[in-house]
C-alpha cells in the first residue's frame, strides 16, 4: 500500500462497479479514507467490503447523482465522518444505446443529460461548498472520449460529456485561486461493464465489426483497463499535479493523438 492519500478523504460516485471502483480501490491503495457512492446498495457495500479489507477507513453513501437532494445529504454524511472532503471523482453517468439522433427518444436525452451532466453540476456544486470552507480539495469529472470528438449514434451521450467538458473549464477557472483544483478524465475504449452491455453482448458478426471499428480507431490496439484510468485520477488528484487547472486529460490509447 501506497501513502501520497494518507489522512485525505476521497470519494467516488458511481464506486460500485467498473472505471468508479477501480479508482476506489486504488485511492485506498494509496492511504485515503475512501466514500463508495453509488445507487447500487449490494454492490457498492461489496466495494465497501473489499476496501475495508485494506485497513483503511471507508464508508458507502446512497447517492442518486439525478436528485440534487441526495447529493447534498451524501456530501453532509462524508464531512459528519470525516471532517473534510479532499478528493472528489464525479464518475456516475450512463451511455444510453447506439442508435441515430432521430431514434433516440427523449426519455433518453433526459435519462442522460440528468445524470452525466446535470448530475456532474450537482456534484461540484456541493463539493466547492465543502472545500471552500476547508481551503481547497481537488476534483476530476469523467468525460469521455465523446467529450472530445464525435461518435456516431451517440448525440445525447457525445453532448452530455461536451458539457462536462465545459463545466470543468469554467469551474477550474472560478475557483483556481481558492486552491480548488477542477479537472477531468477522458477515458477511451475500457473494458467495463458497459462495454459489455454495447460490444460483446452484440451478435457475433456484429461484435466482431464494432471491436475491429474500436480497435482500429484506438492505436495501442488493446482495450484500457479500469486501472489505468483509476491511474490517471489519482495522479489529477495529487500534488504531482498541482499545476493542472482545467484540463481534460484523453487517456484513450492514442486515439486523439491521430
Amino acid at each position: 500500500m501506497g501513502s501520497q492519500f494518507e489522512g485525505k478523504v476521497a470519494l467516488v460516485t458511481g464506486a460500485a462497479s467498473g472505471i468508479g471502483e477501480a479508482t476506489a480501490l486504488a485511492f485506498a491503495d494509496e492511504g485515503a479514507s475512501v466514500v463508495v457512492a453509488d445507487i447500487q446498495a449490494d454492490k457498492g457495500h461489496a466495494v465497501l467490503d473489499a476496501i475495508k479489507a485494506k485497513g483503511v477507513p471507508a464508508m458507502y453513501v446512497h447517492c442518486d447523482v439525478r436528485d440534487e437532494d441526495s447529493i447534498r445529504d451524501a456530501i453532509d454524511a462524508v464531512v459528519r465522518q470525516y471532517g473534510k472532503l479532499d478528493c472528489a471523482f464525479n464518475n456516475a453517468g450512463v451511455e444510453g444505446t447506439f442508435t441515430p439522433l432521430l431514434e433516440q427518444s427523449n426519455e433518453m436525452w433526459n435519462a442522460i443529460i440528468d445524470t452525466d451532466l446535470r448530475g456532474t453540476f450537482h456534484c461540484m456544486k456541493y463539493e466547492i461548498i465543502q472545500m471552500l470552507k476547508q481551503g481547497g480539495g481537488a476534483i476530476v469529472n469523467c468525460g469521455s472520449l465523446c467529450a472530445l470528438v464525435g461518435v456516431s449514434g451517440m448525440s445525447s451521450y457525445v453532448a452530455a460529456k461536451h458539457g462536462v467538458i465545459g463545466l470543468t473549464k469554467a469551474a477550474a477557472l472560478d475557483y483556481a485561486t481558492q486552491n480548488i483544483r477542477v479537472n477531468a478524465v477522458c477515458p477511451g475504449s475500457i473494458l467495463t461493464q458497459a462495454a459489455e452491455r454495447n460490444v460483446f453482448s452484440l451478435p457475433p458478426e456484429q461484435r466482431e465489426q464494432m471491436e475491429s471499428f474500436l480497435m482500429a480507431n484506438q492505436p495501442i490496439g488493446r482495450w484500457g483497463k479500469s486501472e489505468e484510468i483509476a491511474a490517471a485520477v489519482l495522479w489529477l488528484c495529487s500534488p504531482g499535479a498541482s499545476l493542472v487547472v482545467g484540463v481534460a486529460l484523453p487517456v484513450d490509447g492514442g486515439y486523439t493523438a491521430r
